[in-house]
């Protein structure tokens, strides 16, 4: 079982990879038990949370405390792109791809310490809705709306449905991919707060899951030392001579590389690849929404800090079981012909994703296989149902508002679940498009896209928190260029794909010689020279987009106004766009479509108990009910986060902190 390369099966190889049809009946009962739980979770957190409310719905009425916070921040992080796709990475090239976990280690620790205090202090819910407040204007906050949806669509949503469908080889996994598109309509049902309890959930069974097939892999091979040992011996029965195709790496267990010649030059992997990653952890919405339903911002840091510890974990779990895969099966993980790859896994460009499934049905047990079929299904759902209701977000609150702008909080709910459903048929459009990029290594296409598109944005939320001088002009075209130099370079990488192995390069220079972590470095130079420029050659910020939105202003008594100071010429209409208190998220307009809602108050009165149930499922039920009351009155305003902490919990907050980061420095020096 230790290599197929010996086996006179190389001359007509076994091609089907995964020969085994149907489930056993423990691992169905494993399945059917893990379904259970998981719509039993949702179900309680649709029945004890008020989904009502676009607070409620899309911040989880901002009460969560710590743990779940943490655990959803790691489910919505660690998706099937990374069981499928770290592993495949670790089985192609080596450990050189944790670096991407790690760097994350710190970056989610900025979010807490330095980021999340300002977005608390400025009182907003989307991303997109921060710049708009401390820049003014609508243009930045449609551009980044958009932007943001287009990322989700091409780099996240339809990736990890093509991981699922990468593993999914015969009709045992194609009989499991239909289950989380329901589980997914149950949580989107239940807002956030659904997501953050079914990630807890998820994040549970997916450790368990892992580690238990870490345990089998490590024993198969005789653990680590067994590890170092045999991986640069697997080698495909069929490749071609005198060439370097389908051998391991040199390097294989180094996260450190040649600065030139390498898949990952080591000072890309220090500069280049933080920028992205400050984008993801610090600047995306499914990451800073979770950390915003925090209660207070204690038990964000304490989110922050559990994910943090977690993000240990995937080289562990994920990187070497893909390695130890390309031990156990060198002609299938690391096929170096592409007939033979084409064969394999319909990729010619190799078949290294396939490591993580191969090893779940060749080395777990009966049941155990079924465990770990749920961990592929949890970690496929935690980071759907998390895309899903932050990109709803987003598309409804900076998106729908700004067309109809007098809208009821009824269509924002409603709108929000319908973006969901096209969300999802347009990242199916996009897959075909993906399978042949990067050399079979989907986690590598993943962070070569976020290099192209994300460092413009970063850089323009770090100038905008940490310098006050910053304006609209130079974020707007900071943005501008940086994104159309970012979008020329992932227009040639599609025209001029990275050539197979063996095959010579005719790629152009800035393709071929610079690295996608070299790109981002200079992609964020040019961006931020463009932001200092331009803002310094303009008029400053006034006063009203610097208070309470910057980290040196975050303190600043909030000013009591009856309507917000905004450049909008909507303003003067008396449309819902008055700046709030922090985190308060009301849609007054309810009320004043009053004869609407009175109409559908009287046919719900009429109703069936199915209509009744039906209202329940949509978390509408409140809201009906509440109709007659809704009148005339004022809208309760939401409390004000505080950015206030109990001394002692803050000093255990940054003993932890301290700790993560030591720890975080250990494991760079002791596998640079």
């Amino acid at each position: 079982m230790e290599t197929t390369s010996s086996t006179p099966s190389s001359v007509t190889p076994p091609w089907d990879v995964f020969p085994q049809k149907t489930l056993d009946s423990i691992d169905i009962a494993v399945l059917v038990l893990y379904f259970v739980f998981v719509l039993a979770v949702g179900l309680w957190s649709m029945w004890k949370t008020q989904r009502s409310t676009v607070k409620g719905y899309f911040l989880a009425g901002g009460q969560m405390v710590w743990w779940p916070v943490g655990a959803s921040l790691f489910a919505s992080n660690v998706g099937s792109g990374h069981f499928i796709g770290l592993a495949g990475s670790g089985a192609a090239s080596g450990i050189a791809a944790t670096a991407y976990e790690w760097n994350g280690m710190f970056c989610v620790l900025v979010l807490a310490w330095l980021f999340l205090p300002i977005y608390i202090a400025a009182g907003v819910t989307t991303m997109p809705e921060y710049l708009r407040k401390r820049f003014g204007g609508k243009r930045i906050q449609m551009f980044l709306a958009i932007l943001y949806l287009f990322i989700y669509i091409f780099t996240k949503i339809s990736v990890s449905r093509k991981k699922w469908k990468q593993s999914e080889f015969n009709s045992l996994w194609k009989q499991q991919a239909r289950f989380p598109t329901v589980c997914c309509f149950s949580a989107l049902l239940g807002g956030l707060a659904a997501v953050i309890y079914t990630d807890a959930l998820q994040t549970l069974i997916m450790l368990i899951g892992a580690v238990t097939l870490m345990v089998f892999s490590f024993v198969e091979v005789g653990g680590l030392e067994g590890l170092q040992t045999k991986y640069f011996d697997a080698i495909p029965s069929t490749r071609k001579e005198n060439s370097s195709c389908g051998l391991p790496r040199e390097d294989a267990f180094h996260i450190f590389r040649d600065p030139v010649n390498s898949d990952l030059p080591w000072p890309g992997v220090l500069v280049g690849m933080t920028i992205p990653s400050l984008w993801y952890w610090c600047t995306d919405q499914v990451i800073v929404q979770r950390s915003l339903a925090a209660k207070n911002l204690s038990h964000a840091k304490g989110g922050s800090l559990m994910t943090s510890y977690l993000k240990i974990l995937p080289l562990f779990m994920m990187v070497m079981p893909g390695m130890i895969s390309r031990i156990l099966f060198p002609d299938l993980v690391a096929c170096a012909d592409a007939e033979i790859c084409r064969k394999i896994c319909g990729n010619p460009s190799g078949c290294s994703d396939i490591a993580y499934p191969k090893l779940v049905i060749e080395l777990l047990p009966v049941g155990l296989r079924g465990l770990m079929m749920s961990v592929m299904i949890a970690a496929l759902m935690s980071s759907l149902t998390s895309i899903f209701n932050s990109a709803s977000t987003i598309f409804t609150m900076d998106l729908w508002k700004h067309f109809r702008p007098r809208c009821s909080e009824w269509e924002l709910m409603i709108v929000g679940r319908v973006f969901v459903l096209l969300l999802t048929v347009v990242s199916i459009l996009w897959i075909p498009l993906v399978q042949a990029g990067q050399g079979g290594q989907l986690f590598i296409y993943i962070q070569s896209i976020s290099s192209y598109l994300q460092p413009p944005v970063a850089m323009v939320f770090i100038l905008g928190c940490f310098w006050k001088r910053a304006n609209e002009k130079g974020a707007f075209w900071g943005l501008v260029i940086g994104l159309l130099l970012g979008v020329i370079r992932l227009v040639l990488d599609f025209i001029y794909p990275e050539p197979q192995c063996g095959e010579t390069d005719l790629r152009p220079g800035v393709v071929k010689y610079m690295h996608y972590l070299y790109f981002s470095m200079v992609l964020a130079a040019i961006s931020t020279l463009t932001v200092l420029v331009v803002s310094m050659l303009t008029e400053p910020p006034s006063e009203e987009m610097i208070s309470r939105l910057t980290w040196f202003t975050r303190g600043d008594l909030p000013v009591k106004k009856d309507l917000a100071v905004s450049p909008s010429p909507d303003a003067a209409k008396g449309v819902c766009e008055a700046e709030r208190p922090a985190l308060q998220i009301d849609i007054s307009i309810a009320s004043e479509n009053s004869s609407n809602d009175n109409k559908c108050t009287t046919n719900a009165k009429g109703n069936s108990k199915l209509m009744t149930a039906f209202l329940w499922l949509c978390g509408m039920e409140r809201k009906q009910e509440n109709a007659e009351n809704a009148a005339p009155t004022k809208p309760e305003p939401l409390p004000v986060a505080s950015l206030e902490e109990k001394p002692l919990v803050k000093h255990i907050l940054n003993i932890n902190l301290l700790l993560c980061v030591c720890a975080g420095l250990f494991l760079w020096a002791y596998f640079a």
